[in-house]
């Protein structure tokens, strides 16, 4: 049996200040739980430089969301980190993780 995992990274604009950042992170995991998600992580990873300017902006807030369950949750995410201006990119990649239980007890 194969469990299914998503996980958001996305990268805040560097002038928003902490409770910015802070709402920001709880705006997109509220629309994930709205849609059913199971949040696993949430990492706030800070702010970095970027490998290239996007934006006029060289530096970025890093944010990773780790989630089960949220297929039906992904496009209303990415919609509202598309529209916002809060937001200077955005990836989501599923994960396939084999379960080997029932296997390795046998």
């Amino acid at each position: 049996m194969k469990t299914i995992v998503y996980e958001t990274m996305y990268i805040l604009r560097p002038d928003l200040n902490d409770e910015q950042v802070d709402g920001a992170i709880e705006k997109y995991q509220g629309i994930l739980k709205d849609n059913g998600a199971e949040m696993l992580e949430v990492q706030h990873r800070g702010k970095r430089r970027l490998a290239y300017e996007i934006g006029r902006c060289r530096e970025g807030v890093y944010v990773q969301m780790n989630y089960k369950n949220g297929g039906k949750g992904v496009a209303p995410l990415e919609r509202a980190m598309r529209l916002s201006e809060e937001v200077i990119r955005y990836m989501t990649v599923k994960q396939e993780i084999k379960e080997v239980a029932a296997e390795a007890a046998a």
